[in-house]
């Protein structure tokens, strides 16, 4: 006999952003258009020519966990801790009372921070002055790891890693690993700190950052013509994730349905993407096969758009591709990077928690600084500026990375008992 394939939904959503701590100071900036982006305050900026970013300014991780435990992590995997618990929070979910809960949380970069400091100490002091944790805290699944250690998780725990479509990746392999009974409940995203000296001048040197120093909120502009590379940010940023009748048994508030989800690779080149677009549009053809879904039936994009000049007219190309060009006329396509940055391995979580709640509230979070629309980026409905009340029934979150990784998430809107 055919057993029926299990339903998974979100009950939790847990944010560590630039835009916001927690679920509701995200939503409500998100939809206040609310730019991220400023003077980099994390260190000395001088040297660079990228001077901005879309920092955490207002993050306490003692506020998560004891002071010790911090010294111990990484920041980006203070900020995984720290995201979980606010989703297992919102979702209502005990840690002590889950213990074969999982925890897919991945990171493009991993604990760039303490390699910076460590391989300070190596250069000035010698390799034997080394700190016994640096391996520990450099390493990028220790965001999933300390998630498990700092909540008591023992069900099936995975890192992903593949740049910046890794919280996708996260979330789609949570779905499946629920569909196939691993655990009822599994915290999936990303978490990634890469502002610092050294991650700033890398991305400077491939010229992929915006310099617009002088307008850092005017910075991040995706589909704009006037935009010149992305404004990077830092995040922690989960799904709870929970099978259906389980979520149903406790009475918990549903946020949306995950559907779909699907991968591919541009086998093209290691930054630049296939400048057809037919890779990342069979990610979001095998997401909408894979949730049952017709091209016609998605409502919403949540675009990966960085504000890059060559990635935001091949994701346009792509949608174009997926959905028909008759379809994605009457499609919203809105990027949220305009206002939290690109934060990298953690984007995606960020981006599908916000879906999420495009769903769940009727409102789509806009593009800010869309003022003139590049004639390369036409083709579907741009929320321009100000956020949109219209109430979407499915939805497309997209996420790419350098490699020619692609992954894509299909969500549902859900009534919730």
């Amino acid at each position: 006999m055919i057993q029926a394939r299990r339903r998974v939904v979100i009950t939790g959503l847990g944010l560590v952003s630039p835009i916001g701590i927690g679920r509701e100071d995200v939503w409500r900036n998100a939809l206040a258009g609310m730019s991220g982006a400023g003077p980099i305050s994390g260190f000395d900026p001088s040297r660079l020519s990228t001077r901005i970013a879309c920092e955490v300014v207002d993050f306490d991780p003692e506020q998560f966990m004891d002071r010790r435990a911090t010294r111990r992590m990484d920041r980006f995997a203070q900020m995984a801790v720290a995201a979980a618990r606010l989703g297992l929070d919102d979702a209502g979910l005990d840690p002590t009372k889950i213990p074969d809960a999982g925890v897919y949380v991945g990171s493009g970069i991993g604990g760039l921070s303490t390699f910076v400091e460590q391989t300070q100490v190596a250069l000035e002091r010698g390799p034997d002055r080394l700190s016994p944790l640096f391996i520990p805290m450099m390493i990028a699944n220790m965001g999933a790891a300390q998630i498990s250690m700092q909540l008591g998780l023992r069900g099936p725990v995975l890192s992903t890693v593949s740049a910046c479509a890794t919280s996708n990746h996260a979330i789609g392999e949570a779905l499946d690993a629920i569909r196939l009974g691993r655990a009822n409940v599994i915290i999936a995203g990303g978490a990634e700190c890469a502002v610092v000296e050294i991650g700033i001048g890398a991305f400077n040197a491939m010229r992929a950052l915006s310099t617009r120093n002088d307008a850092p909120t005017a910075a991040s502009r995706p589909f704009d013509a006037g935009r010149d590379g992305f404004v990077m940010g830092e995040a922690g940023a989960v799904l709870v994730l929970e099978e259906w009748s389980h979520a149903i048994a406790r009475g918990a508030h549903i946020y949306a349905e995950l559907l779909g989800y699907g991968l591919t690779a541009d086998a093209h080149h290691v930054t630049e993407p296939d400048p057809t677009g037919t890779a990342p549009a069979g990610a979001i053809r095998m997401a909408l096969a894979d949730a049952d879904v017709d091209p016609e039936q998605v409502g919403y994009v949540n675009a990966h758009a960085t504000s890059t000049p060559v990635g935001d007219p091949n994701e346009i190309r792509a949608i174009l591709l997926a959905l028909g060009e008759a379809h994605a006329k009457k499609c919203l396509v809105s990027s949220t990077k305009s206002m939290h940055g690109h934060c990298l391995g953690a984007a995606g979580g960020i981006e599908a928690a916000l879906t999420a709640l495009a769903l769940n509230t009727g409102w789509i979070p806009p593009t800010i600084n869309l003022d003139h629309l590049d004639p390369e980026c036409v083709g579907v409905d741009h929320v321009a500026n100000v956020a949109r009340a219209s109430q979407v029934e499915v939805a497309v979150s997209n996420a790419f990375g350098f490699g020619g990784h692609n992954a894509a998430l299909v969500f549902g809107r859900v009534e919730s008992p």
